[in-house]
Parts: C-alpha cells; structure tokens; sequence
C-alpha cells in the first residue's frame, strides 16, 4: 500500500500553499474581525483554478482527482477556514450537484461561470426543522404549467448570499412524500436572501437564511429525475463527508505548526516552553492526532478516486478528522495560554472555526450512525 502524494500532487500543495501564504494568511484576522467576505480574494482563488478542480475540461474545469480537492481544501484551512468552506461548499455542494446530475444542457449553462470562479452556488437543504432529519423538508415546488412555483424557507445556507452568487439548488416536496432538487437563479423574483447569521465562527464565510415566497423557475430547472433529490443530495454529502475531513485536517495542521513555533519562541521560568514535557507532550499528541485524521481522509479520498465503496471511510474520517481538529484547537490554544485567548492571535480564531465541523454535513452523531450500520447493526436510519 503506497501512502506517498504523487509528484503532481505535492507540486500542486505547494502552490496553493504559497498562494494561502500570500493573498489569504496576512488578511484572514481582520476579514475574521470584520466579518467580511472577500470577494477579491475568492475570485483570485477563481483565477488560480481552484473552484474547477474535479470538473471535465470542456466546462473551464481541470478534471482533477478528488484527491486533489482535498489537498486543495486542506492548504486553505491551514490558514484560514472561512476561505476553504467557501471553496469546499462552492465545488462539493454548489457545482457538483450540476455536474453529476445536470442534463448537457443545465452543465453548459451554469457550469462554465462555475468552474471559473466567476460564480459561486449554493446548496439549500437544511431547514430550520430539518437538519440531520433530511425528511423533514416543508418547502414545496408545484408545477404550474411550464414553471415550478417554490414556496418554502431554508436555513444556514453558505455562498447565498455573496454579490457573486448565482443559483441555489434547493430541495423541496414536488408531491407526497416526493422530494425533487430544482436550481433557483439568484434574482429569481420572490427568492429573499436574510440577514447574514452571527456566528461563533467561520466570520468571513457567507451564510444565510432564505425565504422563496412564490418563486418560478422553469420547469427545464428540475435537476436529475422528480423525486430524486433527496438520493441525489445525501450522495453529494458523502463526497462533502471527506471534503470536510479535509478542511479538519488543514485547521489541526495549522494548530500544530502554531503551537510548535510558539512552544520553541515563548520563554518561562529561563527557557522555552517548549523544554517542559507538559507542553512537548501536547505538541506530540497534536501530531498523532493530525497524522491519524490526514491517513483517514486520504484513504477515503483515494477509495473515492478508484472508484470503489466509500461511504463508510468517509463517515470514519469524518468524524475523526473533525473532533481531532476541536481537540487540537482545544490544545493549541492551551499551549498559548492568555494570548490563545486573545483574536489577534491564529489560535484563537482557529479554536471558534473548528466547532462547527462536527455539526455541518452530517453530525458526528450521524456519522456514528453510518458507521454502525456499515458494521451491520441494526441501528436508527441509513443516511
């Protein structure tokens, strides 16, 4: 078994690393404190071919592994995790949906803008009572001749509401007990975007909720077959499971090599901090934990990539990766002492970004759900 990243691979960190460094690290404190999207920063990630990774060349896409989105999404939440949830949601939840399960029609129409970063989509699922209970959807679509008239709200909604989206593909009930994915173009009349939610985290990501109050959208807007959608949306999340492994894996990363620097630099009692076996301890338990989460996403990823079942490794990934990244923040922010306290410092805001990875795209709770029932027990509902 070959654990080593090909030479394009490791060519390819590199540059994104660089380009992180560079355009994302230097700025990612005051977008945090601010509360400010980048747009100029998201379409400079658009330029360097990041938002067109796994998609086929003749939409603007680069036909990448998925291997290499996750490298992609790692490099980007080594730094900052607002800019590699606005790429992970904008190619795993926005775009995929369109390109595994548009007609030639619908790729050529939104993919390209897409791909290209010009655009950004959005993937309107959860509702307020309808999280992990994916059943629970209330908003409906009626075919009112050649049109879908969409009734409904949607909550937490990332990339809806940004001066660069363009649509979001929503679930809703096109009959009883039939749920159907329909696109929803961003000036769609009726389709009101909310205030922007106060978050814990995740300050300079754009998230929302929404309101469609009788909106129509053609009835060509159907994506994949009627009352596939939810089928159509809990596979999509089972790419998102490791995307979002990933993304912990990027922020523990990042957590280590923090606390390293400040272990080695930060003097106590004569010496650096670094000397005493309660702070170097920590320090190794933080590698074991990001070497552990980085193996098991990479497997799922390459499982993923040879196209063989990855349901399960996702969900072990994921649910590893991201309570290891809660805990390495936990850790990191321990070894600052005071100043991991304070938001100028990475650690910081690294500690309020990481919650949320147990909780979006599948909790941990149902990731453990998935994996019980991968081991063959007779346990809650399949997702």
């Amino acid at each position: 078994m070959d654990f080593q990243r090909t030479d394009e691979h490791e060519t390819f960190a590199k540059v994104v690393r660089d380009f992180a460094e560079r355009e994302i690290a230097p700025h990612a404190e005051a977008w945090d404190r601010d509360h400010t999207f980048p747009t100029d920063a998201v379409l400079a990630m658009g330029e360097l071919g990041l938002f067109g990774l796994p998609f086929p060349e003749e939409y603007g896409g680069s036909g990448a592994d998925f291997t290499t989105v996750c490298i992609a999404i790692e490099e980007l939440a080594r730094v900052d995790s607002s800019m590699a949830i606005t790429l992970e949601a904008a190619v795993g939840l926005g775009a995929a949906p369109i390109a595994v399960f548009g007609t030639d029609e619908q790729r050529a129409q939104w993919l390209p803008d897409l791909c290209a970063g010009r655009a950004l989509a959005a993937f309107g699922l959860t509702e307020a009572d309808a999280g992990s209970d994916t059943r629970a959807i209330r908003t409906r679509a009626a075919l009112d001749g050649d049109e879908w008239v969409i009734d409904g709200t949607k909550a937490f909604i990332t990339n809806s509401g940004t001066t660069i989206t363009s649509l979001i593909t929503i679930t809703a009930l096109t009959g009883a007990d039939e749920i159907s994915a329909v696109v929803v173009p961003a000036d769609t009349p009726g389709l009101e975007v909310g205030p922007p939610y106060r978050k814990m985290g995740w300050h300079a990501s754009d998230t929302h909720p929404l309101t469609l109050d009788g909106c129509r959208v053609p009835a060509a807007n159907l994506l994949g077959e009627r009352g596939g959608g939810l089928r159509q949306f809990l596979s999509i999340l089972d790419d998102g499971r490791i995307a979002i492994a990933a993304l912990a894996v990027g922020l523990a990363q990042g957590c280590l090599e923090h606390s390293v620097r400040y272990a080695s630099e930060r003097n106590a009692f004569g010496k650096p901090i670094g000397a005493n076996q309660g702070i170097a301890f920590r320090c190794a338990d933080l590698a074991v934990m990001v070497e552990s989460a980085r193996l098991l996403t990479y497997k799922a990823a390459w499982l993923k990539d040879s196209g063989q079942p990855f349901k399960q490794a996702a969900a072990m990934a994921k649910v590893y990766a991201t309570e290891a990244a809660v805990d390495a923040a936990r850790h990191a922010t321990q070894i600052f002492g005071g100043s991991g306290y304070l938001d100028e410092t990475p650690v910081s805001r690294f500690y309020r970004d990481a919650k949320i990875l147990e909780i979006g795209e599948g909790t941990s709770e149902i990731q453990r759900l998935v994996i019980s029932r991968g081991l063959g027990l007779p346990v809650g509902e399949s997702r």
